[in-house]
């Protein structure tokens, strides 16, 4: 993947003469121009990294208070099960909130380590586009919908941000496709980088043996691919001689669509008789 500072250029030609932008001279033939994306601040992503990190230590702390230490090597396992990992046997009695707190959680320093190498590249760039709050939001829906799908496939316990950040993936993918035109063939290549580091990562979690939970990795891409559309801004390039740019459009319904996949994705979690070992 290219560096968040990718997403900021953009080339747009000049309007041909004739149009209803035309200067009042002669001059020579268009040229090309780089015009920058209107993108927003980036933050939710360093909350993000510093909530999972945080959790991480607590986990280790955790595994050493009494009633988990004494379990020996399995004393961090009895710590992710304390801070909500994803058990289907305790969601279906009630505890709906580890489809939550599971995208929190880690069960080791590398595992920590790739998702947050993941969300420190990925994440800038996805909250340039989406902005903040937006962003925030398809994260969590992403991230539910990997746990939900985790939930009704898997009966083994779960943790981890992959979902969510499966759902980036889908996220960016949306903005690729959809700026298709006006990125050309750079965004045309990133949209292909991207199918082919997820085709990758799904291929490695099935012939994993069950040690990468990939329902919640697809659950996630579709989560994010399906709030990104509803969600991503509408981008026009203006063609105007003497200040051509893009412009963002907020699209009005997306967060009522968003909000409506959110409900749709706990109505599923409620229907589900999942796996249990």
């Amino acid at each position: 993947m290219q560096p968040p500072s990718s997403l900021s250029p953009s080339s747009a030609s000049l309007p041909p003469y004739g149009s209803e932008h035309e200067p009042p001279f002669a001059g020579p033939p268009p040229q090309m121009v780089r015009v920058s994306l209107p993108t927003g601040r980036v933050w939710v992503t360093w909350v993000l990294l510093t909530i999972n990190i945080s959790m991480f230590v607590l986990t280790y702390i955790v595994s050493w208070l009494p009633g988990c230490r004494e379990l020996g090597p399995f004393s961090f396992n009895c710590a992710l099960l304390v801070l909500g990992w994803k058990d289907n046997a305790l969601i279906a009695q009630g505890q709906y909130w580890r489809l939550l707190t599971a995208i929190f959680l880690h069960g080791s320093l590398i595992h920590l380590g790739l998702n947050m190498l993941a969300l420190y590249v990925l994440g800038p760039q996805a909250e340039r586009v989406y902005h903040s709050g937006r962003f925030l939001l398809l994260y969590l829906i992403a991230g539910l919908a990997g746990s939900v799908a985790s939930y009704a496939f898997t009966p083994s316990p779960s943790v981890g941000a992959s979902g969510a950040i499966f759902g980036i993936f889908g996220a960016l993918a949306v903005f690729y496709y959809t700026t298709r035109d006006i990125l050309g063939e750079a965004g045309r290549e990133q949209l292909r980088s991207m199918g082919v580091l997820v085709a990758i990562n799904i291929a490695f979690g099935i012939f994993a043996g069950g040690a990468i939970d990939n329902f919640a990795h697809i659950g996630g891409l579709f989560g994010g691919g399906l709030s990104g559309f509803m969600l991503i801004p509408r981008f026009v390039l203006i063609r105007d001689w003497y200040n051509p740019r893009i412009e963002r459009e907020t699209r009005k319904y997306g967060l009522i669509g968003a909000f409506g996949l959110l409900l749709l994705i706990g109505v599923l979690a409620l229907m589900i008789n999942p796996p249990v070992r």
